[in-house]
């Protein structure tokens, strides 16, 4: 099958929610090929512990690929400890401009607690407005019910299950088997 007829990996929804000194990122778990659901489990909220410092991390995009970028990602974290920043600035480099690197399709959201970013494979590294970030087929609807979500008194883990509750019942590529990892500084 040529890459043209390849129907292609879809899904997934992560979204990232600061609030009252803590960090949640949340992702689905369902991994779909074309329009057939091949896994509802798929773990895609990861918590790495590089040099003594904790991030958690979720990625949207192609497993392989965000499992390279998560291991590019540690290896930044190990060469300058506790700058979350830092790290992810030089990832985006490299992604954007290693010959094999660039061609990986996944985007990252990560946080040590404190930064909360999204970094994707143009070289961007944001620090979301209104501090949630959402990433993925179902972003968009996640990102829309957290923000309504945010003139409430809710914690942030209440925040993101409710999002994704809403995004999972939007988006065909996005389930309701969460991973959820919390963070503060």
């Amino acid at each position: 099958m040529s890459r043209e007829e390849f129907p292609g990996w879809h899904g997934t929804t992560i979204i990232g929610v600061r609030r009252g000194g803590k960090v949640v990122i949340a992702g689905d778990g369902q991994v779909s090929l074309g329009q057939t659901v091949i896994k509802g489990t798929a773990r895609k909220v990861r918590r790495l512990k590089p040099g003594g410092h904790e991030v958690v991390a979720g990625f949207a995009g192609s497993t392989a690929d965000a499992f390279t970028l998560l291991e590019r990602l540690e290896t930044k974290l190990e060469a300058s400890p506790g700058q979350l920043a830092r790290a992810c600035v030089e990832l985006a480099k490299d992604w954007r401009t290693d010959k094999y690197l660039s061609k990986l399709e996944a985007m990252l959201i990560v946080t040590d607690g404190d930064a909360l970013l999204v970094v994707t494979g143009a070289g961007d590294v944001l620090e979301p407005e209104h501090d949630i970030a959402a990433i993925g087929s179902g972003g968009n609807f996640a990102l829309a019910a957290a923000r309504g979500l945010m003139s409430t008194d809710k914690d942030a883990e209440t925040i993101a299950r409710e999002a994704m509750k809403i995004a999972s019942d939007i988006c065909v590529y996005t389930n309701g088997n969460l991973t959820v990892e919390k963070i503060s500084k």
